[in-house]
């Protein structure tokens, strides 16, 4: 049974909706089988570094 998983920073729960219903529609079309779990993690911008700096950081940089 295949598992998506996938990371990102937080959304509502309809998008959530939304995302799992696209991610197993793919993976069915592509394995021809019906049973696709789908996990969502959702991070933090204050969780999250890139290139050794804070999303958080990155994110309030871009606004000054």
């Amino acid at each position: 049974m295949p598992i998506i998983t996938i990371e990102g920073p937080p959304i509502g729960v309809e998008k959530k909706r939304e995302l799992a219903r696209r991610l197993t529609k793919v993976a069915e079309d592509i394995y021809g089988i019906k049973h696709i779990i789908v996990l969502i993690r959702e991070n933090k911008p204050e969780n999250v570094a890139s290139s050794g700096e804070l999303i958080c950081d990155k994110k309030s940089k871009r606004s000054e």
